[in-house]
């Protein structure tokens, strides 16, 4: 499911996604990784929250910045303080 009125437009509101997903914030269950993907329709850019089976648990569109900007912020995890 995609939040259509929910778009991440900066890069501390991607932190703050990523965190609730590490931290279990959202209730999701069965967390296996997250990716940033497009839309095979539209091209439009989203941060995809994905399940052992590669299938989407969550999503949320995100600005061409962030999907730039952000690919290791997805690929390594955010920074956590000391």
């Amino acid at each position: 499911m995609i939040n259509y009125n929910d778009v991440i437009e900066t890069l501390d509101e991607l932190e703050t996604f990523l965190r609730l997903v590490e931290n279990g914030g959202l209730g999701l269950e069965n967390v296996a990784g997250v990716a940033l993907a497009t839309n095979n329709s539209d091209g439009r850019p989203f941060v995809a929250v994905l399940d052992d089976r590669h299938q989407l648990l969550l999503g949320r569109y995100v600005s061409n910045d962030v999907y730039e900007n952000g690919k290791d912020m997805v690929r390594y995890g955010t920074k956590k303080p000391h």
